[in-house]
């Protein structure tokens, strides 16, 4: 993998991060449904502007039916991993939602007959021993209100990773912007109907944060689709545990959220299974 590839990925994870803290922020007046399906709906125009700036060819029969097949696991994705950040803080959900790295890794392995060497397992241990240390103050009932949070986060991380290991099939052929548009678009039309029924009106402002999740999605997707389709889904993976430095600064910075000293002694733990599995 080149440092090109990592720092698309890592980009885009940054981006990303910064779009879970917008629409974190904007689920504390909204509907949950209607936060879900504003982000969406602005990422589709957003992907619409980027199909009308770079043109790319018409896609194919097998790519829209492997697109289409992503719109139900985009939304299951999103939807869980949104709700647990409007319940955790924006670090502890996006720390759990690290054990997607170990599925993609597996699934690479099972799926993508990608090479899996004694270093990727290794850091799949060292991955799961890290999400252990995290998640055990809350199983333990140490921090009260959360266990809904904490079981969505995680049932994030293995929809999440379901929906790499298709995305790396399609990213192999397909356009990055016609993979977006589909996974904005998708998403927006399946929700449009259950956001409408608790729908509430909105300022300007409000658009406008909406606007910007749009544009932070399709900007970290489209950089995430372009390095997935450069190197394999096991080598980009622990890449995302770049979140946490992220999720920490925004959750502080925003929310006033300081994360459980748990969650970076957990963190202790990934970091060196991603340093081992980097040094192959």
């Amino acid at each position: 993998m080149s440092w090109g590839t990592a720092l698309r990925a890592i980009l885009g994870i940054a981006l990303l991060t910064l779009m879970d803290a917008v629409i974190k922020a904007q689920m504390l007046q909204h509907p949950f449904l209607v936060a879900l399906f504003m982000r969406f709906a602005m990422g589709g125009l957003c992907a619409l502007a980027v199909l009308a700036l770079v043109r790319p060819s018409l896609p194919t029969r097998d790519s829209v039916i492997g697109n289409l097949a992503r719109v139900p696991v985009v939304v299951v994705t999103a939807g869980s991993f949104f709700y647990s950040i409007s319940v955790l803080p924006l670090a502890e959900a996006l720390t759990l939602s690290f054990l997607a790295p170990v599925f993609v890794a597996l699934m690479g392995a099972l799926l993508l007959k990608e090479r899996f060497d004694g270093r990727i397992l290794q850091a799949l241990l060292f991955g799961v021993a890290g999400m252990l240390i995290m998640v055990w103050p809350r199983l333990q009932g140490q921090v009260s209100g959360a266990g809904l949070g904490v079981a969505a986060a995680l049932f994030s991380a293995l929809s999440y990773a379901f929906n790499l290991i298709l995305l790396r099939r399609i990213a192999l052929k397909e356009h990055p912007a016609i993979i977006v548009a589909f996974q904005n678009l998708g998403p927006a039309l399946c929700l449009a109907i259950p956001a409408a029924l608790v729908f509430v009106p909105m300022t300007a402002a409000d658009v406008a944060a909406y606007g910007l999740a749009g544009a932070l999605g399709v900007g970290g997707h489209l950089l995430l689709t372009s390095a997935f389709a450069r190197a394999p889904a096991s080598r980009l993976a622990p890449l995302e545990y770049t979140a946490l430095i992220w999720a920490s600064l925004l959750g502080y910075v925003m929310f006033a959220e300081v994360p459980l000293i748990t969650t970076y002694a957990g963190a202790v733990l990934i970091v060196a299974g991603a340093v081992a599995v980097s040094r192959r």
